[in-house]
């Protein structure tokens, strides 16, 4: 029987790529987005099934759900790629801003994880939810970003811990710089200070990092479909850092990388 998996932030980035991945293996999957345009192209020559609405809309939810049963069955697999941004230090984000990235990078996840999680444990399924390196440490003036990703490590574990008995999976990737349309815009400051190409620009946020690159949203989609298939099966809570190493550099010690080759 084959799989089916929902994808939510299908439209572009890491989701269009895990649909990519996933529809070459013949999965059945089911695409969630708020641009039904986007969804569409990305379907475009599969029998996705595809459910254009806010992800962090709870009132969303069960008109899916009931769509997705009707139409394949139940679920095997979630993959929560739904995010956004968080910009600002705690004194510069309004309330709009503190509750917009709440709702794209947490309740976006939340309201997901509950709707489908029935459909789920029918299926002893599993959930792969999208962090980032920002669930780990903390940027510079991204305090609704850096608040969001790290609450998603807490929703992780506990959704892992209270639906591993029933056979459901739950595990969190947590990707470093990925050459997405996302990260493309935030190399822009970085572009214009320094009149670099967006090249050069990922190449300055990664000089430090053990791989020196950016991922590509492939290899992120690749390590999401690993943890969904049966090669995973005893892994669930985990916390994977897919960030070339970043998260593994002792910064304090970055003043020795960086000593000037004597004269």
């Amino acid at each position: 029987m084959k799989r089916t998996v929902l994808i939510t932030g299908a439209g572009s980035g890491i989701g269009a790529a895990c649909v990519q991945r996933l529809a070459a293996l013949g999965d059945n999957l089911v695409l969630v987005g708020r641009r039904r345009a986007a969804l569409q192209q990305v379907a475009a020559g599969s029998d996705a099934l595809v459910l254009a609405g806010d992800a962090a809309d709870s009132a969303t939810w069960a008109g899916f759900v009931e769509q997705i049963r009707a139409r394949f069955g139940g679920l095997d697999a979630l993959i929560c790629c739904a995010g956004g941004h968080g910009l600002g230090s705690a004194v510069d984000t309004s309330d709009e801003a503190w509750e917009a990235a709440l709702r794209g990078n947490l309740h976006s996840a939340f309201h997901s994880a509950r709707a489908c999680l029935p459909l789920l444990v029918e299926r002893r399924g599993s959930i792969v939810l999208l962090g980032s390196i920002a669930s780990l440490a903390a940027g510079p003036e991204v305090c609704g970003y850096t608040t969001a990703k790290h609450a998603l490590v807490g929703l992780n574990r506990s959704l892992a811990r209270d639906f591993g008995p029933q056979g459901v999976r739950v595990n969190c990737v947590c990707p470093g710089w990925v050459r997405t349309p996302m990260a493309d815009e935030e190399m822009q400051p970085l572009m214009h200070h320094y009149g670099e190409d967006l090249d050069a620009a990922y190449r300055r946020v990664t000089a430090d990092v053990p791989l020196r690159r950016p991922a590509t949203a492939d290899e992120i989609a690749a390590l999401c479909q690993f943890l969904i298939g049966p090669e995973a099966s005893i892994v669930t809570g985990a916390v994977i850092a897919a960030d070339g190493g970043s998260t593994i550099v002792d910064v304090p010690t970055l003043a020795y990388t960086h000593l000037e080759t004597p004269a």
